[in-house]
């Protein structure tokens, strides 16, 4: 019998009455079925703090910060007392604590880190979002509690910093961990896991195009990579169900001072409590 590597499953399950009701949109009409899949794509799941992260909640300086672009406030965490700021990105129904294991490793080293609820997560305000959002929220964030020395980011917390950095955001280094890249891989990703054809991931993705985001691709990870230039640590797992691995070969080929660092059997999540990948990045950083 095989076992089956729990680290492997993917995280983001779809309940099997929202496929039922997805496919039943797409056969009355593919429009409704985009607009519920569009619907879907911009809600973050909201999980409960487990309790790994309470003594980063509890004792974290905590204040509310306006985004004015997004008429939005973000929850805002600063952990640690240090002189050397570093700020971290949590990726999609993530927030602000959850690379706390992280956090408290560069604590011990004299930095204090700044994190926050990314809008339509944790204890932020509004119901939905996409990754424009998360890059607003870092300027403004820059605005106010920078300037920072070194950034981590972690799956679409990474690609919303790997945008800011190409419009030059002002850092020394940067460490990206399991990182999208394509968008239109992950939407039709996406589109698979609801079990729906996937012309409608084109549609999905022309229905963003049309509601002021632009062209979705400028937001890949490795569009314009060639305007970084800070060195980067890009770290993945093999084994990530979430992001396939190729996402971070096929970005560190475009960033000439990037250097790559793949871990097995870790996953999507628990590579950011693993104590290598934390090494890794004490390492890099300081």
């Amino acid at each position: 019998m095989t076992k089956i590597n729990q680290n492997s499953v993917p995280s983001l399950h779809i309940p099997k009455a929202i496929r039922y009701t997805a496919k039943l949109l797409e056969a009355i009409s593919p429009k409704l079925a985009t607009r519920f899949a569009a619907f879907l794509f911009t809600t973050p799941i909201k999980h409960k703090i487990p309790k790994r992260e309470w003594q980063m909640l509890a004792n974290s300086t905590k204040e509310r910060l306006i985004i004015p672009s997004l008429k939005k406030e973000i929850q805002m965490y600063s952990y640690g007392t240090g002189s050397r700021n570093i700020l971290l990105v949590h990726g999609w129904s993530g927030r602000g604590t959850q690379m706390v294991k992280i956090a408290d490793a560069f604590i011990e080293k004299g930095f204090k880190i700044i994190s926050f609820d990314a809008p339509a997560h944790g204890k932020s305000t509004g119901r939905s979002t996409l990754m424009p959002e998360f890059i607003e929220s870092i300027f403004e964030i820059e605005k106010k509690y920078g300037p920072f020395e070194y950034a981590i980011g972690h799956s679409l917390g990474g690609m919303s910093l790997l945008n800011v950095l190409k419009q030059g955001f002002p850092i020394k280094k940067a460490i990206i961990i399991a990182s999208g890249d394509i968008i239109q891989d992950i939407i039709d990703d996406f589109v698979l896991k609801l079990h729906l054809k996937p012309n409608i991931g084109l549609k999905l993705k022309a229905y963003f195009e049309r509601k002021s985001y632009g062209s979705m691709e400028s937001y890949a990870s490795h569009f314009n990579a060639d305007k970084i230039s800070i060195p980067l640590l890009l770290i993945h797992d093999e084994n990530d169900t979430d992001v396939p691995v190729k996402a971070a070969y096929h970005i560190h080929s475009f960033i000439s001072q990037s250097e790559l660092y793949i871990t097995n059997g870790l996953g999507h999540r628990k590579i950011l409590g693993d104590k290598k990948v934390i090494q890794k990045c004490l390492d890099y950083l300081n």
